[in-house]
């Protein structure tokens, strides 16, 4: 092999390990949403987990953010005395991220950054769960 094949051989392998770090956070960079025009309409929740490669578990929930700044959402329980659940929370989107109202009539509020939104698909990071969407 001559030598100069070999010093660029050399330089690849230096650069590889900077490039898959580079690779991997850009995969988990956050989306930064502009307003809500990004998010408005109806969003199936089919699942949350922990931890966003962690195990998820099934729900039933449809979310529909309004352009007046309320959040309906609609759970199905389908083995529950009630069947349907709705109720309006408020929500802005501020800094990039969506700040939900976390109980109904209290002025409190989490912030949900979008960890990934592609096409119709959704992944949201809350204070404490991750929250899988799709747009209907």
């Amino acid at each position: 092999m001559c030598y100069g094949a070999r010093n660029m051989i050399k330089k690849y392998i230096k650069i590889l390990p900077v490039a898959a770090i580079l690779l991997v956070f850009s995969a988990h960079a956050d989306v930064v949403l502009k307003d809500n025009s990004e998010i408005l309409g109806k969003w199936n929740l089919y699942a949350e987990a922990s931890k966003i490669d962690g195990e998820k578990k099934a729900v039933k929930v449809e979310w529909d953010f309004k352009d007046n700044g309320v959040l309906q959402t609609t759970a199905t329980d389908s083995v529950g005395r009630t069947k349907e659940m709705k109720i309006a929370i408020k929500y802005s989107v501020e800094n990039g991220e969506i700040k939900k109202q976390t109980k109904l009539g209290q002025e409190k509020y989490e912030s949900c950054k979008v960890v990934e939104k592609e096409g119709s698909n959704m992944v949201l990071k809350c204070t404490f769960l991750f929250y899988f969407l799709t747009k209907i």
